[in-house]
């Protein structure tokens, strides 16, 4: 069988940093080829990959601010589907646009879908809800007019991620980008009225929220806030925590940073939304809460959580092995009909 896997291109896959659409894209990719199915990666020209890589932009666009990010886009699909007849199946890894090329081509298209950006973005998934196998990420973030193919989570690699037994005393964690949708504002306030140091990490989405929320701790010492963190960092520091707020303020599709904080061994609070209670065993690997003022109370009941059961709960769930599996059994089934 031979995969032609769109990656996006916003950043290198996979990422230096940020980039969960990427990231995942390189887990499946590697995997892919480990397993000895024939890939070629369409990314941009300085991703990393074991598989045949195609490319026609050198960089991802949010690296380089000359870029015309639609054109590269553009340019990008039409790459992967002006060879479509090249291959047994294009896995989709781009978002809504390259949908629209789907009905040119009769090589069959698998989509993941990584989440609705907005509702305006659903007609183009209607229309092409009859030519596409579409893949949900979650429960929680399947749309009823469309069918899916299955709902596969997302794996990672547990090599990456060392489990501590012992976090560093009172120390609380924010990862993830600052948007008002990842609650950096709530976070902040949970810490504070919990008495704990809260570290700070990701992209700065939103700099006037940055600016309003974020700032004015950091500079009165209430909170540290350490960048965009790699994946050289992203290991100890997560593992570091004794809990990682997730206060989220919308209905996330899955929750990379949730997944990889416990398989650190770190219980994760976070708001009851989207793909949380799918990810999260609350009072075992967590708490599930829907206000600031329960998240307070549940970091005083972090040790009644077993740091072992987080772990666990990632090596029988979110592997990336077991990603691979299940995205495998779908390009059977298609390739079978």
């Amino acid at each position: 069988m031979k995969i032609a896997m769109l990656a996006p291109i916003a950043w290198r896959t996979p990422p230096r940093h940020y980039g969960p659409w990427e990231r995942v894209t390189s887990l499946l990719t590697e995997e892919l080829v480990r397993l000895g199915v024939d890939v070629t990666l369409f990314a941009t020209r300085d991703s990393v990959t074991s598989a045949t890589l195609r490319a026609v932009c050198d960089r991802g666009y949010e690296e380089d601010p000359d870029m015309n990010a639609k054109v590269w886009e553009c340019l990008h699909i039409s790459e992967c589907f002006e060879h479509a007849d090249d291959f047994d199946i294009i896995h989709n890894q781009f978002d809504f646009l390259p949908l629209s090329y789907s009905a040119l081509v009769s090589t069959p298209v698998v989509t993941t879908i990584h989440g609705f950006s907005s509702p305006s973005i659903l007609p183009v998934y209607r229309k092409y809800n009859d030519r596409n196998y579409y893949v949900s990420i979650s429960n929680a973030d399947r749309n009823p007019d469309l069918s899916y193919v299955a709902t596969i989570y997302h794996g990672i690699d547990l090599e990456h991620f060392t489990f501590r037994k012992e976090p560093e005393r009172d120390r609380l964690l924010f990862f993830g980008r600052f948007h008002p949708d990842k609650g950096a504002r709530e976070a902040i306030e949970i810490a504070r009225l919990s008495g704990k140091k809260l570290l700070m990490a990701g992209i700065i989405q939103d700099k006037e929220y940055f600016h309003r929320y974020v700032e004015p701790s950091i500079s009165s010492g209430e909170v540290c806030y350490l960048g965009s963190v790699g994946p050289e960092k992203r290991d100890a520091l997560l593992g570091s925590a004794t809990a990682l707020l997730h206060p989220i303020d919308f209905n996330e599709p899955f929750g990379l940073s949730v997944v990889e904080a416990m398989a650190c061994g770190t219980p994760v609070i976070a708001f009851a939304r989207g793909s949380m209670p799918e990810l999260i065993e609350s009072g075992r690997t967590g708490y599930l809460v829907s206000s600031v003022e329960q998240a307070v109370e549940c970091v005083g009941k972090l040790d009644r959580i077993d740091r072992y059961q987080c772990r666990r709960l990632v090596e029988r769930r979110f592997t990336k092995e077991r990603m691979v599996n299940e995205y495998v059994h779908v390009y059977e089934t298609i390739a079978s009909m």
